[in-house]
Order: C-alpha cells, then sequence, then structure tokens
C-alpha cells in the first residue's frame, strides 16, 4: 500500500471513530451554494385574501330524445370529452326504415296514377272544346287528376316526417364539452322528453366563490384574480365577470362569478382557492412566488449579505398569481431575494449567485 493510500485511509477511520476529528479541508464546511436572484419591485395592487370557491359548468344542456324508440347504443360515458356534433345516442330505426321505403312505394305508385290522371285529362279537354264529352265527364277528369297530386304531396310530407324522425334518432352534441351523468343505455326503451345524458360546456367553466359584503367594494368586473384548483395544485388565471345580486340570507357573503380558461381534467364542484382583493389599491413591494419559503407555517426569504444567506420573515398580503405582495418595510425595491436554491439553503450558509 502507497503512502497516500494510508493517509486517506488513516483520515476515513479517524473521521468514522472520531465524530468531532475533521480533515483540513473540510474545516470551513461545504462549498458555497449557486444561487439566482431576482429584485423586488414596488407597484400599487390591493390587499388580498384568499376563500374557497367551487368549479361549475355555466351551460348545462340535459339531452333528450324527441322520439319513442329502442336505444341501439351509447357512444359515450360519464366524463367523457365530446365535440360539437359528436355521436352521443343511436336508437333503433328497424321499423323506420320499413314506413320510409312504404312511403316511397306510395310515392312511385301515385305518380303513376298522376301520368295516367292527366293523359286522359288532356284527352277530354280537346273533346270537351270540341262538344264532345259532357261536362261531368271534364270535371271527374281534372278532380281525379287534381286529388292524385294532392295525394301525392300528402305522401311526400309524411316522408318528410320519416326521414326527420330517422335523422333525430341519432343524437348528438350541441356544444363542445364533458360528459356529466348518462342515464340509459342500449336495449332501453325511451320516450320523448326523457334525459339521456348530461353534457357541461368546457367553454363556460366558472368559478362561484364567497365574499364578504364589507370587501364588495373592492371588486371590479373584469378584473383578473388567481385560482388555485385545489386538486391538482395548479393555478390559473380567472376573471370577474359578475357578482350573484342574491346575498346569502344568513352570512351575508356574496357570491363572485370567475370565469377561468377550460381545463384537461376537471369535475363540477371541485374545490379552488381563490385570492380576491380586500383593499383599495396602495403602493407594496412585490416579488417573485418562488422567493418564499415555508418554514413551521410561516413564510420567509432569503436575501445576500456579505456574501452569506441571510433568512428573513414576510408578511404576505397580497397574491398576484407567480408574484406574492408583502407589507413589511426592511423589504425594499431593488432588494435582491434567492429564487432558485432556496429550497436547500440555511441561514448564514456561504452562496455563490449564479445568475438573475
Amino acid at each position: 500500500m502507497s503512502r497516500k493510500s494510508y493517509v486517506i485511509g488513516a483520515l476515513i477511520t479517524l473521521s468514522l471513530l472520531l465524530p468531532g476529528f475533521r480533515p483540513a479541508h473540510a474545516a470551513d464546511g461545504p462549498p458555497p451554494s449557486k444561487v439566482r436572484v431576482a429584485a423586488v419591485v414596488q407597484e400599487e395592487v390591493a390587499q388580498t385574501t384568499t376563500v374557497i370557491g367551487v368549479l361549475y359548468y355555466d351551460r348545462i344542456s340535459q339531452i333528450s330524445t324527441e322520439i319513442a324508440g329502442l336505444v341501439k347504443r351509447v357512444d359515450v360515458k360519464q366524463g367523457d370529452k365530446v365535440k360539437e356534433g359528436d355521436t352521443l345516442v343511436v336508437l333503433n330505426t328497424e321499423i323506420l326504415e320499413k314506413e320510409i321505403a312504404y312511403q316511397k312505394s306510395l310515392i312511385k305508385r301515385t305518380e303513376l296514377r298522376i301520368a295516367n290522371a292527366k293523359k286522359n285529362y288532356n284527352r277530354l279537354e280537346r273533346l270537351f272544346d270540341k262538344s264532345g264529352v259532357s261536362e261531368k265527364e271534364y270535371d271527374d277528369a281534372l278532380f281525379t287528376f287534381q286529388d292524385a297530386q294532392i295525394e301525392k304531396q300528402a305522401i311526400e310530407d309524411t316522408l318528410q316526417k320519416l326521414l326527420i324522425q330517422k335523422q333525430r334518432s341519432i343524437i348528438v352534441a350541441p356544444f363542445a364539452g364533458i360528459i356529466l351523468s348518462k342515464d340509459v343505455d342500449s336495449g332501453s326503451w325511451v320516450q320523448p322528453g326523457k334525459e339521456l345524458v348530461s353534457i357541461g360546456s368546457s367553454d363556460e367553466l366558472y368559478v362561484r366563490a364567497p365574499i364578504a359584503e364589507t370587501t364588495l367594494k373592492f371588486i371590479e368586473r373584469g378584473a383578473a384574480v388567481p385560482v388555485l384548483v385545489n386538486a391538482f395544485d395548479k393555478e390559473v388565471q380567472g376573471n370577474i365577470v359578475d357578482i350573484d345580486p342574491v346575498a346569502d340570507m344568513k352570512t351575508k357573503n356574496v357570491f363572485l362569478k370567475i370565469s377561468i380558461p377550460p381545463l384537461p381534467l376537471v369535475a363540477q364542484n371541485l374545490s379552488v382557492t381563490v385570492s380576491v382583493p380586500v383593499s383599495h389599491r396602495q403602493n407594496m413591494r412585490i416579488f417573485s412566488r418562488a422567493a418564499v419559503i415555508k418554514f413551521q407555517g410561516k413564510d420567509f426569504v432569503y436575501t445576500v449579505k456579505d456574501g452569506k444567506a441571510a433568512i428573513l420573515p414576510v408578511n404576505i398580503v397580497a397574491y398576484l398569481g407567480d408574484r406574492v405582495g408583502v407589507d413589511n418595510d426592511y423589504i425594499q425595491p431593488k432588494m435582491m431575494l434567492v429564487i432558485e436554491g432556496n429550497e436547500r439553503l440555511r441561514p448564514d450558509q456561504p452562496v455563490v449567485v449564479a445568475g438573475e
């Protein structure tokens, strides 16, 4: 064994046997941690608070049938996403097809009667002009010809009605959305008006969120608010589009109607957390939400002082999407806060700023 290997082995052995022993190169602790920082800015924003709301579809259609029939197949199930015009339910049209074929045959037969009646009428018309037939014979021929034409029109109307019924035996989605419920299956006999499926419009997804009546004066229609879908820990931007005109009788809370963009996976009545304004706009220090770390339920940020990490508690009074606002006086504009690498930092740990 070489002398170098022996020394290394001895150091390792001593470090294991004597916890207080550290090699000379480790006396100063671990190397500096690389971090990225971003500056604090000052903006005029309102303080916010969080409330719990629920997701709902503002446009829901209970799809029913206009005709009675036997369900041949159901092409969707609860939770499926559909596009406008997609087939939902198909009714059996076997009897309807027979009736359509019968009406078409009646039309052909009536057309033969019309052709024959017209030929007879034309012949009698020529003879009538020459006083070769009586007026009654002429009138009877005209009546037979016109009656055949009317009969054909009646059969065509019946055929058109049957074709409409056949068309409506295929029930399609009136708009793009998600299937909320399915109340029928193949083999079921359905009557007109029976609900088959329920569909919610994916383009009209909203949040209903309660706020105290005292904060109503701070609400602006069209204002953007951050909405956190709790089930997926996904934040999206919502917009306040309206206010429920009826307050809750007991709590006096007022409900906001907030639109949010379509989501790939969502269920009606899921809970969401909404940040709503509770004050007038005021100057506030704003920085990236990535700078905030949690410790024992409280919020902190790291800044860099003399090459070391310095931890500061913060009081968040506004949630602004991917940014937050605080009211601490010692957080000043242009102050640099750690936004990457802060999850592994410790107070007074040496750091190297890798970028801004």
